[in-house]
C-alpha cells in the first residue's frame, strides 16, 4: 500500500513535472504560483504514483484564503471565455473543451463539477457520468457510449468518471481478458487523438486522494445525516482493493499521457487546491483557444435602422 503524507505543508509534490514546452502557461502567472499548474502538475516519464504527496500544492506558494481568492479573481474570466466559445459554436465554429475528472470514490469530482464548472453558463457544459455499462452498452465496443456522449461544438464536456473505468475497474476486476486490456490502451490513445483532430482540446485530471483522507471522508459520510446519500457501500469494497487501483491508475498515466492529451495529476487531499488548480487548467485550456466574438453576418447599420423604424 503506498504511503502518503497527510495535510503536508510541502509545496511541491514528489513525481511533479517541470519544465517549458506544450503545457506551459500561456498567460502571466500570479504571484502565488511559482510554477504553472500545466507544468507542476503535468505527468511526464517516471511519474511515480507511489511518492506522490496527495496533501501538497504543487506550484502553489500560496495558502487556502489565497487559493480560493484567485479562483474568484478568475471567475468573470473563465465565465466570459466559456461564452465566447459557446458563441463560437453556434456561429459555426467546430471547436470545444472536454474535461475528463477521475479518481477514486471521495476524490472531490463532484465538488470540482459544482465549484469550478458551476463557475460558467450551465447552458453552454454537457455532463457525463460513467458508472457500470447498461446491457445496451455491453453490446458495443467500451468507447462506443464515450463517442456518443462527446461535446457538440461551442460546448465544454465534463466526463465524470470516463472512458479510463475500462482499465481501471476492469483491470482490478478483471471484467476483460489481459490481451483486451493491454490492447485499449493504445485504443484510447488513437481516439483522443481524432477527438483533438476533430477540434476538441482535452484536460484529464486525475484526482489523487490519500488512503487516509478518503478513510476520513468516507466516516464523515457515516457521522452526518446530510451525508448519509453520498454513502455507498461498494465504496468500502473498493477501498479493499486500494493497491490494485493504485498499479491500475499508474499503467494509465504511464500509457496514456501524451502530447496530444496530457495527464495532470492534481493531489486531492486539500479540497480548495483541488478546485483551484483545475480552474486553472481549465481557464488555461481556454485561454489558447484565443477566442474571439463572432462577426455580425448581417449588414448592421441597415439593422439599426430597421429596428430604429419599428
Amino acid at each position: 500500500m503506498p504511503t502518503t503524507k497527510k495535510k503536508s505543508k510541502k509545496k511541491h509534490g514528489k513525481g511533479s513535472a517541470s519544465g517549458s514546452g506544450p503545457g506551459s502557461a500561456s498567460a502571466a502567472l500570479d504571484a502565488d504560483w511559482e510554477v504553472a499548474p500545466t507544468e507542476s502538475l503535468r505527468v511526464r516519464a517516471g511519474f511515480d504514483l507511489a511518492s506522490f504527496d496527495r496533501g501538497s500544492t504543487p506550484g502553489f506558494t500560496g495558502d487556502k484564503a489565497a487559493g480560493q481568492a484567485l479562483v474568484a479573481r478568475h471567475a468573470d474570466e473563465l465565465s466570459e471565455l466559456q461564452e465566447r466559445l459557446f458563441a463560437e459554436g453556434r456561429s459555426g465554429g467546430s471547436r470545444s473543451v472536454l474535461l475528463v475528472l477521475q479518481g477514486m470514490d471521495t476524490a472531490g469530482k463532484g465538488g470540482i463539477v459544482r465549484h469550478v464548472v458551476g463557475l460558467v453558463d450551465p447552458q453552454g457544459v454537457a455532463h457525463r457520468s460513467f458508472g457500470v455499462p447498461t446491457p445496451e452498452e455491453r453490446k458495443h465496443h467500451f468507447l462506443w457510449r464515450i463517442r456518443r456522449a462527446l461535446p457538440e461544438p461551442g460546448y465544454i464536456g465534463v466526463f465524470d468518471r470516463s472512458h479510463y473505468e475500462d482499465v481501471l475497474v476492469g483491470r482490478v476486476d478483471a471484467l476483460a481478458p489481459p490481451e483486451v486490456l493491454e490492447k485499449r490502451y493504445d485504443e484510447i490513445n488513437r481516439f483522443e487523438e481524432k477527438v483533438v483532430a476533430s477540434g476538441t482540446t482535452i484536460v484529464k485530471l486525475a484526482l489523487l486522494v490519500s488512503y487516509e483522507e478518503q478513510r476520513a471522508r468516507l466516516m464523515e459520510r457515516l457521522e452526518r445525516p446530510d451525508k448519509f446519500w453520498k454513502y455507498n457501500p461498494n465504496d468500502v469494497d473498493s477501498r479493499q482493493k486500494w493497491p490494485a487501483y493504485q498499479e491500475a491508475y499508474q499503467a494509465v498515466l504511464d500509457r496514456t499521457s501524451t502530447e496530444t492529451a496530457p495527464w495532470h495529476v492534481v493531489p486531492a487531499d486539500r479540497k480548495w487546491f483541488a478546485r483551484l488548480a483545475v480552474s486553472e487548467l481549465l481557464l488555461d485550456a481556454l485561454r489558447r483557444l484565443d477566442l474571439g466574438w463572432p462577426p455580425a453576418d448581417f449588414d448592421i447599420e441597415v439593422e439599426k435602422k430597421r429596428l430604429a423604424a419599428t
